[in-house]
């Protein structure tokens, strides 16, 4: 498998990464999605990782964080040590019911972070992306959440999305 640096973080990634999007299914559009199962998802993430796959993606909104439970899980029930692995995950979405269960804000990043954390069973992850715009949260608010990280053991990098920037 081909290896490329992830940015400038001093990572190197597969070229290939495996998206973690139809783990554990759930209720409405996850359901159609995909519905892979904690064993499903192992056996995939395990020929992933022996045909040279290092980088796995998933985000905490995929099946309502049942995605970021089972990704975390395969890891560990499949002994995969965790310097072998890049693995990057998102916030951005709606994580529950409050006001203040979505966007980029430090308090919903922070809280959704810990939350990754958790259902992953990681002491940090490697990659940390916005999943979408927040015209309501400044891009500095944002931005400045991921300077403190630089001091602790959170993300080791993050994203913000490009493009559109603004645009519904």
């Amino acid at each position: 498998m081909r290896m490329n640096k992830l940015g400038r973080t001093g990572l190197f990634v597969s070229e290939l990464c495996l998206g973690t999007m139809t783990f554990g299914g759930g209720e409405g559009m996850w359901k159609q999605i995909g519905a892979l199962d904690q064993g499903e998802a192992e056996r995939l993430v395990g020929r992933a990782v022996d045909a040279g796959v290092n980088f796995l993606d998933t985000a905490d909104v995929y099946a309502e964080g049942l995605s970021e439970q089972i990704t975390g899980q395969a890891l560990r029930n499949l002994k995969i040590a965790r310097e072998n692995v890049v693995v990057a995950t998102k916030g951005y979405g709606s994580t529950g019911p409050g006001a203040n269960s979505r966007g980029n804000s430090r308090h919903h990043i922070v809280d959704a972070v810990k939350a990754s954390l958790k259902r992953l069973q990681l002491d940090h992850v490697d990659l940390y992306q916005v999943h979408g715009f927040d015209p309501a949260t400044p891009i500095e608010e944002t931005v400045g959440r991921w300077t403190c990280w630089c001091s602790t053991a959170m993300p080791a990098t993050s994203g913000y999305p490009t493009g559109r920037r603004g645009k519904s």
